[in-house]
């Protein structure tokens, strides 16, 4: 207690080992961030991605098909890319960090499932039941539904999971079980009811895309992930008091429950603004936090920034390789991270199970 109690200390650096990690995820997530420019059916060189980045930054105008390419399809999706790994990764450490439970994640309990089943809902019924909701929030209507649905799930899970302080595991994951089955439920009835066009835009939803990245979501996105990213990195010595109980937490001065609010609020937010342009992508909530806190430890200061830059880096990899392990198809990249995610989850269950025995 007292190790953990120094580390809610202000003014104390990162450790030289999450430093270290920093560094290297920070180089390594450039050098795939060029790798991803690079890679497609039309060869390009070094010089043409830096020339064009360069130009994008300064706000000139198209130059050739090389110019094209790099601006208008593949510097959107790898700029989407790191935004939503970014988020997905920070909220599943907040989430865990609250609960005070690895396995916590925002797929698995459920509220990935309500904010996707929140922006189905627009837009399926955005010109009937929601129609003055559409109107009333025009182009942040998804993003803003997202969020909604999925605050609400956190909300639910957060009462049924959560008993005098402590998480019930048990209560945690089949809460979540219930919630993703009821949200499939109302999902399939959505899809009853909805039009061809509609009916394409959930099959995006349900297997989780980058394909379709422009820059004026990308602006929205920017603000609904970045913002709470920054206001939750602030609270880093409030998630390692929460590691030593809530009542610890309230004896050494903080607000537990306003912080608890406020945190649980953040990760919703990041999650449904990342449901909205992305769809279904899970797992990366619950990995990287989960490896990270196995290699430098549960300290809060370190682990948020770096699950967001290797949140970043992941689902970067991750859609690169979607877009071309089947070229020229491109495949949900919410399918390929189910395939990592699955059977490190299954690790995970595993090891968890040797400490209940």
């Amino acid at each position: 207690m007292t190790g953990l109690a120094l580390r809610t200390a202000p003014g104390t650096s990162l450790p030289g080992k999450a430093t270290l990690a920093l560094t290297a995820l920070c180089s390594l997530l450039l050098l795939v961030a060029v790798w991803a420019l690079l890679t497609g059916p039309m060869t390009l060189q070094v010089n043409d991605i830096f020339a064009s980045v360069w130009r994008t930054l300064q706000g000139e105008s198209l130059a050739g098909s090389a110019d094209w390419v790099v601006r208008e399809l593949r510097l959107p999706r790898v700029v989407l890319a790191m935004l939503v790994g970014a988020g997905l990764a920070v909220a599943g450490c907040v989430t865990q960090g609250v609960f005070r439970n690895p396995l916590a994640d925002p797929g698995l309990i459920g509220v990935s499932s309500g904010a996707a089943l929140a922006a189905v809902s627009v837009i399926v019924l955005s010109a009937t039941w929601l129609q003055g909701w559409k109107g009333l929030t025009g182009p942040w209507a998804l993003p803003l539904a997202a969020f909604a649905g999925g605050l609400l799930v956190t909300l639910v899970i957060y009462r049924l999971g959560t008993r005098q302080g402590k998480t019930q595991v048990a209560l945690l994951l089949l809460a979540g079980i219930a919630i993703n089955v009821l949200a499939g439920a109302a999902t399939g009835v959505l899809t009853y009811m909805a039009d061809d066009q509609q009916l394409r835009d959930m099959t995006f939803w349900s297997m989780g895309s980058l394909a379709n990245a422009r820059w004026t979501e990308i602006g929205a996105v920017a603000c609904l992930i970045g913002l709470p990213l920054v206001l939750v990195c602030t609270r880093a010595r409030v998630l390692n008091a929460m590691l030593m109980g809530e009542q610890v937490a309230g004896h050494l001065g903080f607000p537990v429950q306003r912080e608890k609010r406020l945190l649980l609020g953040a990760a919703a937010l990041m999650v449904g603004a990342g449901v909205a342009v992305s769809g279904m992508i899970g797992f990366i909530g619950l990995v990287v936090p989960h490896l990270l806190r196995l290699s430098v430890g549960p300290d809060h200061r370190s682990l948020l920034p770096l699950s967001a830059i290797a949140g970043a880096l992941l689902l970067l990899v991750a859609d690169t390789l979607a877009r071309t392990v089947m070229a020229p198809a491109d495949l949900p990249v919410g399918l390929l991270m189910a395939l990592i995610g699955g059977p490190v989850f299954l690790i995970l269950l595993v090891q968890q199970s040797r400490k209940w025995i």
